[in-house]
């Protein structure tokens, strides 16, 4: 067990910024959410074998599309989502987990824990961020056995926006739903979902995802005071990852469509060579000027301003700006039941107008 700090919140946010994959939220967002989190309480980060295999954990993230602007998302928000879904749910919730990593949901949950007594649970649906909340369902997406408690609320006050819905049925079929609330709501919207046992955790989540965040950004901070090459460095090598293209954004084409940003961004690779990254909110996959699949979801696909070091996400890449595009295996990094999940991959798919799951699923 550990009692999240100050320091801590800023690491997250540091460290989740690399597995955001160019989408994840916000960094002035997490930090200002995660600054209330330890404000108000002392939410502590367990490891779910410290926990009952009964213990219910429930997920906290928030949905939508972070180029958006439309939005407006509250700290009581997150706080309201959770407390909708216990009310709701017929049983005692001790925990909350994050389905992804990202800038600022690598402390999705942090402030609801620290509200309402629950803990932190050191796993994530996904080590890196996705478009989809089948995505981090952990395997649940497809199943029509499990009836789920989903949760959304937020909003923009000011044009009637606001929204508190709760639903209960298939993932499938309520995930669709969230997505649609999101897009009423201004394009973003706080959410809670899911009530499992740890046990389910223990056996489909990427366990230490939040740690894995964590101990990366700890290490970002530190390489700062030498500069964005000494950063970037530090990322490829703790991470494992390698960087396939450094250059110029020669065009971005990337639209808001159903609260998912949608399109492609064209960078120069460094070599004179361009390389096609496609996005689906986060970079799901990048191709060579000759149509080559270079790397694929869930591999983790992130850029970098060359300028700072940071990553930055697909809403803050401009054209004409210099970018560092990295690329870490999914074989190094720990991997949930939803990648595997071959039921998750044909949305996107279609969306993006290109295949994921043959490369996706290769060699898992």
């Amino acid at each position: 067990m550990r009692e999240l700090t100050i320091a801590d919140v800023k690491a997250a946010v540091r460290g989740g910024a690399v597995f955001a994959a160019g989408g994840g939220g916000w960094v002035d967002h997490g930090l200002e959410i995660g600054g209330a989190a330890v404000g108000v309480g002392r939410p502590k980060l367990v490891s779910v074998d410290e926990l009952p295999d009964d213990a219910i954990i429930v997920t906290c993230t928030a949905i939508g599309a972070p180029a958006g602007n439309e939005w407006e998302m509250w700290g009581i928000d997150y706080i309201k989502a959770v407390q909708l879904l216990m009310e709701t749910y017929e049983g005692k919730v001790v925990g909350v987990m994050t389905p992804q990593n990202g800038m600022s949901s690598t402390i999705n949950g942090w402030l609801p824990a620290a509200a309402l007594g629950l803990v932190v649970v050191d796993a994530t649906g996904d080590i890196r961020a996705h478009p989809t909340g089948k995505m981090g369902s952990m395997g649940l997406a497809a199943r029509t056995d499990y009836e789920t408690i989903q949760v959304v609320v937020g909003g923009r006050r000011d044009t009637g926006s606001y929204l508190e819905l709760v639903v209960k049925g298939t993932p499938a079929k309520t995930s669709n739903i969230l997505r649609t609330a999101s897009d009423m709501s201004g394009g973003f919207i706080a959410s809670a979902r899911h009530p499992i046992p740890a046990s389910y955790v223990k056996e489909h989540a990427a366990i230490g995802g939040v740690s894995t965040a964590l101990d990366l950004g700890y290490a970002m901070i530190e390489a700062e005071q030498h500069g964005p090459e000494t950063i970037m460095n530090t990322v490829a090598e703790k991470t494992k990852g390698r960087y396939i293209g450094r250059g110029t954004v020669l065009k971005k084409d990337v639209h808001y469509s159903g609260a998912f940003d949608i399109g492609t961004i064209t960078m120069d690779d460094g070599t004179g060579k361009t390389l096609l990254l496609h996005v689906m909110n986060e970079y799901m996959a990048v191709d060579d000027q000759d149509g080559n699949r270079l790397t694929t979801y869930p591999d983790v696909i992130t850029t970098f301003d060359t300028a700072t070091g940071l990553p930055v996400s697909v809403g803050g890449v401009k054209e004409g700006m210099e970018i560092g595009l990295l690329v870490i295996s999914k074989h190094d990094v720990p991997l949930s039941s939803s990648v595997k999940d071959p039921t998750v991959y044909p949305e996107v798919e279609k969306a993006l107008g290109i295949p994921l799951a043959e490369y996706g699923l290769k060699g898992l």
